[in-house]
């Protein structure tokens, strides 16, 4: 059902829309993930070192979106990776694209209703912490939903319980375990640049402001990003773990008198820069993840 709740758009996902689109899926691939991956903007080619790929464009899966923004492919990607099945999103839905909140997340509850235990899901951001360089990676340890503060929420609108329960805890949202492994494999590779913080969700498309971005500093941010809050919110309503990692690919604007702008370009062209060791990253940590059942 379409319509407004507290002033806002929102869209009730519906447990046999997720059902049909799963059965879709499942009667034209032969993979069954245990892992789903989110790529982030310029993090795509990720999806591609998958081995015994089954790809399917977003616009032929029955009730999925279409991904709108440069740097997202915009294909769902069946494959092995670290060998374990999986299933990755070559591109991911943005508030900002004109979706409702909950729309956005269908993709998620796709992936989980066809078997994935644990999400990665993977980010562009903008670096708010001064000790943070472009290139850096970070560890999601937590987030601050700002939209979801002021009312837009995946959850918002009548409930199915058959997705979980209506009221989620996220004081555990990102699961230590998962962080503590993705920290130990950094230092493993070498990754020094590995940093685990704070991420602030805004809804976008502008890029923040000076004095937001110094309001978003003193709540405690490192990175300021404009997706995976809602998805992390739709897994964790789902009994599933999360990883997130997210790519500093440029620098926020805190002073007045600064010359550099932020740019989307900025974004794909450091996501092209780290490409190989997210790809590498990501495979070793879905080699080392281990599931019960």
């Amino acid at each position: 059902m379409n319509g407004y709740k507290n002033g806002y758009p929102c869209q009730t996902i519906k447990y046999e829309d997720v059902q049909n689109t799963v059965k879709y899926l499942r009667n034209r691939t032969t993979i069954r993930p245990v892992l789903a991956i989110i790529c982030g903007s310029g993090l795509g080619g990720l999806a591609n070192t998958l081995e015994d790929q089954e790809a399917f464009a977003y616009k032929d899966i029955p009730n999925f979106l279409v991904s709108t923004v440069p740097g997202h492919a915009g294909r769902l990607v069946f494959g092995r990776l670290g060998g374990k099945e999986v299933v990755c999103m070559q591109g991911r839905f943005h508030c900002y694209e004109g979706y409702p909140v909950a729309r956005i997340t269908l993709s998620v509850r796709v992936m989980i209703e066809l078997g994935a235990k644990m999400l990665i899901v993977t980010n562009a951001s903008g670096g708010l912490n001064s000790d943070y360089k472009v290139g850096d990676l970070m560890v999601m340890k937590d987030h601050i939903n700002l939209p979801g503060l002021t009312g837009i929420n995946p959850l918002i609108g009548s409930t199915d319980d058959r997705f979980g329960p209506r009221f989620v805890p996220l004081s555990d949202a990102y699961n230590k375990k998962y962080r503590d492994l993705a920290k130990e494999i950094a230092q493993e590779l070498g990754m020094d640049y590995l940093k685990e913080g704070i991420y602030v969700f805004q809804s976008g498309p502008c890029f923040e402001t000076v004095t937001e971005c110094c309001l978003f500093r003193m709540l405690g941010a490192d990175v300021t990003g404009m997706s995976s809050v809602p998805e992390v919110i739709v897994a964790r309503q789902m009994g599933v773990d999360v990883l997130g990692i997210s790519l500093v690919t440029n620098k926020c604007i805190r002073t007045y008198d600064a010359v550099e702008v932020a740019n989307h370009e900025e974004v794909l062209e450091t996501g092209r820069m780290r490409a190989k060791d997210m790809e590498r990253f990501v495979a070793k940590i879905a080699e080392r993840v281990e599931f019960k059942g």
